[in-house]
């Protein structure tokens, strides 16, 4: 496993991650002042220089970097080597104003795939594995980013992208794929259609899924296991850090390492950005100190973590982060209220009466909030009698409200009838905004 798992670095003692993460965070800081002139503008309005940062204990006084001056800076302005040296690039959707676009030298690649090979050999692949993948090829670093990583490790790859469910089905049972790497909704849709194409997850040979790009909670993760007969693994990333790989989970499951030899990890208070102590839960904050083309300094991920660290059975001493419970930009605020969609998927999967699938409708009436929860409900409750659809309805009434502490109108929708999706699922439709 030579080159992917790494003991020096993910086995380091806390002083040589420090003095690591030090030397490249001052290198990193120098390179950019030199190089990318809106770091240089922003750093000289904060009267900061390079020679004032030369350990991880000064990285809170660099600015933070917020998405808008991703934006502002569109398409190269942050790239911090010429274009020539760049080798990808690669893009978020835009669907929410201008794409972010993100470059890679080759040194990058090679270090994207070194941190996906990493998350692979946590989740115990070898080169006898088969791997399936269900992310998007193209603009979007999922696709791309774990079939490098794949190859890293020797897997043989089978890059089907995404579309095509009952296609995907026959070529995972046909081809004999071991390993899946997918969102953990269209994990679910494929167990829904294999169920529907009267396959057993006894016909097919997947033994694991490394499965993100979208929050998700436990009780989602004992059904992906349950229906498909996997074990679900966690990974996380995002463009503008490296793409998946940045962190993901070992056989111990409570929380996914940071490769942390290349991304320095915080937490911050989202509305004052005081760094916080680990073990509270606030804003990821990503410092990149080995990326050459596009490396962030104090980029705000928007997600809402908790950074812990402590003795891991797999041997590994990177800090781990929880599974994030939400993003501060898809978090409602109903009447007051924090809420995050996810608090919705564990109480509903918790139950366990309804099919995993549910939307939030948020709409203002008579200048008050108002949510709406959808839920499809189960084939067999389908032939149910309106009474206990009736009592049902109460049931998730009370659980929903007692979690979120929001009253919320449950109604309960035809099996099928909230749409699929093959990469991130929709669960929320807010049209206060519209």
């Amino acid at each position: 496993m030579e080159g992917y798992w790494n003991a020096s670095i993910e086995c380091a003692t806390r002083s040589e991650i420090k003095s690591l993460q030090s030397f490249r965070l001052s290198q990193t800081v120098r390179r950019i002042y030199e190089n990318v002139p809106y770091y240089k503008n922003k750093m000289d309005e904060s009267n900061i220089k390079p020679k004032d940062i030369n350990s991880i204990d000064d990285l809170h006084k660099l600015p933070f970097t917020m998405k808008q001056d991703l934006r502002d800076t569109y398409p190269y302005g942050l790239f911090a080597v010429p274009m020539e040296e760049v080798v990808r690039v690669h893009a978020s959707s835009g669907t929410t104003g201008k794409q972010i676009v993100v470059g890679y030298t080759e040194n990058d690649i090679k270090l994207w795939q070194e941190c996906c090979a990493r998350a692979l050999i946590a989740a115990g692949a070898t080169k006898n594995d088969f791997m399936h993948v269900s992310y998007g090829y193209g603009l979007f670093t999922g696709g791309l980013g774990l079939h490098y990583g794949a190859e890293k490790v020797g897997m043989t790859v089978i890059p089907v992208s995404v579309g095509n469910t009952q296609r995907q089905i026959t070529i995972i049972k046909d081809f004999g794929s071991t390993f899946i790497c997918c969102t953990p909704s269209y994990a679910l849709y494929l167990a829904e259609t294999m169920a529907e194409m009267g396959i057993k997850k006894e016909d097919i040979r997947l033994k694991a899924g490394i499965l993100g790009a979208e929050p998700w909670t436990e009780e989602m993760r004992l059904e992906i296991e349950d229906k498909l007969g996997i074990k679900a693994y966690d990974i996380y990333g995002l463009s503008e850090i490296v793409g998946p790989g940045v962190s993901f989970e070992c056989s111990e499951q409570t929380g996914m390492h940071i490769n942390e030899d290349h991304f320095i990890p915080e937490i911050i208070d989202s509305d004052t950005g005081e760094v916080l102590p680990d073990g509270e839960q606030g804003e990821l904050v990503f410092t990149c100190i080995t990326k050459e083309a596009f490396p962030l300094i104090r980029y705000r991920t928007r997600d809402i973590a908790v950074l812990q660290r402590g003795d891991c059975s797999c041997g590994r001493t990177l800090v781990k982060m929880l599974k994030p419970a939400g993003r501060s930009d898809d978090m409602l605020i109903i009447r007051g209220v924090n809420v995050f969609p996810s608090q919705v998927e564990s109480v509903l999967l918790q139950l366990g009466n309804t099919a995993p699938h549910y939307q939030l409708i948020v709409d203002r009436a008579n200048n008050n909030d108002t949510l709406e929860v959808q839920v499809e409900i189960s084939q067999e409750m389908f032939s149910d009698t309106v009474r206990n659809i009736e009592e049902q309805e109460q049931i998730i009434k009370m659980g929903i409200e007692s979690t979120l502490g929001v009253a919320a109108k449950i109604r309960l929708v035809e099996p099928k009838s909230i749409a699929r999706s093959e990469g991130k699922a929709v669960r929320v439709i807010d049209k206060r905004k519209k």
